[in-house]
């Protein structure tokens, strides 16, 4: 296997994980939450505990995927 072989399984099993991520958070999200109604928690709700560990972890992951995507560009 190449190096960019590699690069491009890494950033298959990268994407996944982003989409799983994803799936995970919207998971206790209503229809009236994702066209921007506030539905019954009335409001603005901060993250807290294993919510905003997925969060941020999203945006690394997402971090990552770019990075090895401009490595593939370039390779």
């Amino acid at each position: 296997m190449s190096g960019s072989d590699i690069l491009n399984v890494f950033q298959i099993l990268i994407a996944l994980t982003v989409i799983a991520a994803v799936v995970m958070q919207a998971k206790g999200a209503g229809l009236g939450n994702i066209f921007g109604g506030a539905g019954s928690e009335g409001g603005y709700r901060t993250r807290r505990g294993l919510e905003r560990t997925l969060f941020r972890g999203t945006i690394v992951l997402m971090l990552v995927f770019v990075g090895l995507s401009i490595a593939a560009v370039r390779l």
